[in-house]
């Protein structure tokens, strides 16, 4: 294989999909502008987010976290940014580990620039994400989209979410720009959007704009992010009735299941496959996009 060829393979999470990219010693050079091409719908292989694989003792950024967690999930928003974590891609990094046979069906760690992620593969396909405790910064947001405005819940789940309870999904718009949303000093690096509308109790559909990447199919920490803003405003808070929160939120790309627990940590369930292995030559990539 020559330097500028790069072995991957293609997965998603309820529709959101991810380009993986296999470097266990951090080898292959992946700037911004190639994960960019490589993410590319027309003219690369496509995708919402890189999912760079590499072991956490290689890895600058995981160094620290590698007596906890062999693997790194070094995350790559399709704009080839670096996010912090996405939910939807931890459960199909772990898929791509079981696949390539470095994790076995159970418990396994995945470090994350969010932190260490305790994940559970299950037999039946569903993979089980510990994603830690939601932080909820007190500082309020207003999100806008054309002529409409509503008032935001500030969420945190390790990146930044803005979750906003509306009548109809249609009034986020298309989603092709990111929402406008003030005090711009609340979210310096930007946010993730959240619409939500209720199907019933316990149950939630939204839409969501990624920062970075645009309208995706699905979003496993906005998805946890509006469980928690839907039992703050439910009154369900697992703090103060002692008893876990459980919401099934219905993306444009499927269903995850998110639970929250009266210790503060969340977790979310949900399907993760692979579909597709090959070899892309990044210089016919750069030759054909320009």
């Amino acid at each position: 294989m020559s330097t500028s060829q790069i072995a991957f393979l293609k997965g998603h999470g309820t529709e959101n999909d991810f380009v993986i990219v296999p470097d266990p010693d951090n080898a292959v050079d992946l700037p911004a502008s190639v994960v960019a091409r490589l993410c590319d719908r027309r003219a690369g292989i496509g995708g919402d987010g890189l999912l760079h694989v590499v072991r956490s003792a290689a890895h600058p950024d995981a160094r620290s976290m590698a007596g906890q967690a062999e693997w790194f999930m070094d995350y790559r928003n399709a704009d080839g940014s670096v996010a912090e974590m996405c939910g939807n891609g931890v459960r199909v990094f772990a898929r791509y580990l079981r696949r390539a046979g470095l994790a076995e069906e159970g418990d396994l760690a995945v470090a994350t620039r969010g932190g260490v992620k305790r994940v559970r593969l299950d037999g039946d396909g569903s993979v089980t994400v510990s994603m830690g405790r939601a932080q909820l910064p007190g500082s309020g947001v207003r999100v806008t989209v054309g002529e409409r405005g509503w008032d935001a819940r500030n969420v945190n789940m390790g990146n930044p979410h803005a979750v906003a309870f509306v009548e109809d999904l249609a009034h986020a718009g298309d989603l092709l720009s990111a929402p406008s949303f003030t005090p711009a000093s609340v979210y310096p690096d930007g946010v993730n959007v959240e619409f939500v509308v209720d199907r019933g109790p316990g149950h939630l559909a939204m839409r969501v704009h990624e920062r970075g990447s645009g309208e995706t199919r699905s979003c496993g920490t906005g998805a946890c992010a509006v469980a928690v803003a839907a039992a703050r405003r439910d009154g369900t808070d697992p703090a103060v009735t002692g008893t876990p929160a459980t919401y099934t939120v219905d993306l444009p790309g499927g269903t995850l299941v998110v639970t929250e627990f009266p210790d503060g940590g969340v977790e979310m369930t949900g399907p993760a496959v692979i579909v597709a292995e090959g070899v892309v030559d990044v210089d016919l990539l750069e030759t054909v996009i320009g």
